[in-house]
């Protein structure tokens, strides 16, 4: 089976390497354009995509999340679509939330016509990884083989986009002067995380681009809602401007493309945009009171630091955004 890539003007392609290893982006340091979609500057424009060379592997973990399905073992040399294997057989598996038919959900692919690989309607299903291949009217996650077929917890066929806002300040202390890594010297980046539910893990405080949406409003309105969210002040409008403030900034963008998430299926598959906004000279979102608690669900400012375990690819961007910013990793 034949797989198609193409360039997205605007990307940056992030390796996903087996081994989490770092990826490159330019050469020779950033190229700095404006995104003709997100309108946020881009690191690179132009990039052809070089995830086909990867494998991903969170999307092949044992056991489907939130169920008891296990992914037919897929093994590295299996794993493009390009790789000749008969004898493939994946578990099909769609959630119970997906089949119920919510407002947020394609029907089933036997139910209706859609135009894979473009803008279908208000839905956008063209990937950002170029065109990908389709097989019985069913679209061919870009990455290859997962083990499971079927939309699994993802709502659309095919590509479903999302939005990453990475909201960060430099960490200091009592006297307002920024603090530095013991060991690297560099000084340290805070972002505003949360921790997810369903898995407990820390995470980038994104959400779905609904149909129709600009990428840059998605941006602000899922970090509104889980910063605002979490707050008990009477001082919300001044947070809401202040948050509104950051995000008219021009905003770094750091990844576009396929995200290894353990959601995805042969069939619908994660993308999203990564954006970084940073608030350099601490007065605007830096003073926003959010501390870690008990309870998932919770939302706060943790160290920028590759020793902290984050939810699917989130420490790749991170990785970017402190190199970037010249901090600790």
């Amino acid at each position: 089976m034949k797989r198609v890539f193409g360039s997205w003007v605007g990307s940056v392609h992030v390796a996903l390497t087996l081994f989490g290893l770092p990826y490159s982006v330019c050469s020779g340091g950033t190229c700095p354009v404006k995104s003709i979609s997100t309108g946020v500057s881009s690191l690179c424009a132009a990039s052809p995509s070089i995830m086909s060379t990867f494998l991903h592997v969170k999307a092949r973990s044992p056991v489907y999340p939130g169920s008891d399905t296990r992914r037919s073992p897929v093994p590295d040399a299996k794993v493009s679509w390009e790789t000749d294997w008969p004898e493939y057989s994946p578990v099909t598996y769609t959630a119970p939330s997906v089949a119920a038919k919510p407002v947020w959900a394609d029907p089933d692919i036997d139910s209706f016509s859609p135009r894979f690989n473009a803008l279908d309607g208000s839905v956008d299903r063209r990937s950002h990884e170029g065109d990908y291949s389709t097989q019985d009217q069913r679209p061919l996650n870009p990455l290859g083989r997962t083990g499971v077929s079927g939309r699994g917890l993802l709502g659309r066929w095919g590509p479903n986009h999302a939005a990453d806002p990475i909201v960060s300040r430099w960490k200091t202390d009592e006297a307002g002067q920024r603090v530095s890594h013991t060991a690297s010297k560099l000084p340290l980046l805070q972002f505003v995380s949360i921790k997810r539910k369903d898995c407990g893990e820390w995470a980038i405080p994104g959400g779905m681009v609904d149909p129709g949406e600009r990428v840059s409003l998605t941006l602000q309105r899922e970090f509104s809602e889980e910063a605002l969210n979490s707050l008990e002040s009477a001082n919300r409008a001044e947070l809401h401007q202040r948050i509104t403030q950051l995000f008219n900034s021009p905003g770094l963008q750091v990844y576009k493309g396929y995200v290894d998430d353990p959601r995805n299926t042969d069939n619908a598959w994660m993308e999203t945009v990564a954006v970084n906004f940073h608030d350099e000279s601490g007065d605007s979102v830096s003073s926003l009171p959010l501390e870690a608690g008990d309870d998932a669900g919770q939302v706060s400012w943790i160290d920028v630091d590759s020793a902290q375990p984050l939810y699917a690819s989130h420490s790749h961007f991170l990785e970017k955004v402190a190199k970037e910013r010249h901090a600790h990793w």
